[in-house]
């Protein structure tokens, strides 16, 4: 089966490193030339919590030939324009594409290649691109029960869904979701919680839950995407689902109790959102946060905490707000549901 990882930052370069290792014929492509050269000349070097240098199949994707099964999408989705445009001739009409994007992507990734060819997933663990050919797993997966939870948008486990998985399953262990769904709502906690918070005061995750107002905004932003997500008739798996209605004191205190739970041993950490406006790129926070926003928009749900997160990273990235955690002056204290 002909596959290919489109976008090989960190991410995608670590899946392709495990996945050749095992013996899987993909090909790894990516805009990046120079990271590219690296690759082929010496293979895809994995550090921190792996130890790998692995021979890959790199290429830019104007080096793309014939046409591939399945594809694993993993550009930022601010690229989804050209990526999926250049992505079409690549496909034939059993071709399957497996967007592992943060946010709710799906849609979208249908209207270029079609939606009867997407399925989608979620990725459950973390790496931080360090340099041409070089990205860091950061989190141990040899302990994890699940690595990816992937599935169809309409819930069936078909053999095309299964076969995704069989993939996957070379780097370890995958869930297939009936609720796929729910999966994307779930995720887009984390992304729009502690990465929209690390992005919007350009600080690492440990100085989030260090500030007072600034840990607090993750309950309160969780608590607007849980909204939104009951709104389009799904809802969040686990803990978050229970808690981050924030009825009561006493479930905003376990709210609080979960993010810190989630982020202490990743304090060192910085979003991806915060790595791109570090280096100058437009970040996905219209797709995480502002996705977030749209639905609220759509159904009437106030969702002032993540339109707050929208607007301070847009200003960051047009030059108008500094990374700092200054940027907590933004948020209007009044709004929180309970005394800070």
């Amino acid at each position: 089966m002909r596959t290919a990882i489109v976008g090989c930052g960190a991410m995608g370069t670590v899946i392709g490193a495990f996945l050749s290792q095992k013996g899987c014929c993909v090909d790894l492509i990516d805009i990046n030339a120079e990271h590219i050269a690296a690759m082929r000349e010496k293979g895809a070097r994995i550090i921190g919590q792996a130890d790998m240098n692995v021979s890959v199949r790199a290429f830019t994707p104007d080096q793309m030939e014939g046409v591939y099964d399945i594809v694993f999408l993993l550009t930022k989705q601010t690229s989804n324009e050209s990526v999926l445009t250049n992505l079409l001739q690549f496909l034939h009409e059993d071709s399957v594409v497996c967007t592992l994007q943060n946010g709710v992507p799906e849609s979208f990734v249908g209207q270029h290649v079609g939606l009867n060819r997407v399925v989608g997933g979620t990725v459950l663990w973390g790496a931080t691109y360090i340099k041409a050919g070089v990205s860091e797993l950061t989190q141990d997966v040899s302990k994890s029960k699940s690595l990816f939870e992937i599935g169809e948008i309409d819930g069936q486990i078909t053999p095309r869904i299964k076969a995704v998985c069989e993939i996957l399953q070379n780097m370890g262990p995958v869930h297939i979701t009936q609720d796929l769904m729910g999966s994307r709502w779930t995720k887009l906690v984390a992304n729009a919680c502690m990465s929209g918070m690390s992005a919007a005061c350009g600080c690492t995750f440990g100085e989030i839950l260090d500030n007072k107002l600034a840990f607090a905004c993750l309950s309160h932003i969780g608590r607007e995407v849980k909204l939104c997500c009951e709104a389009q008739k799904y809802r969040l798996h686990g803990e978050a689902d229970l808690i981050l209605g924030l009825e009561s004191k006493e479930l905003y205190e376990q709210s609080q109790k979960m993010f810190f739970n989630m982020y202490d041993h990743q304090r060192e950490a910085k979003a991806s959102m915060l790595q791109d406006l570090e280096h100058g790129r437009a970040t996905e926070v219209h797709m995480i946060n502002g996705y977030v926003c749209q639905v609220g928009d759509e159904y009437g749900i106030d969702t002032y905490f993540n339109d707050t997160v929208r607007e301070i990273v847009s200003k960051i990235e047009i030059g108008e707000l500094p990374l700092s955690m200054d940027n907590l002056q933004f948020f209007d204290k009044s709004r929180f549901k309970y005394d800070l």
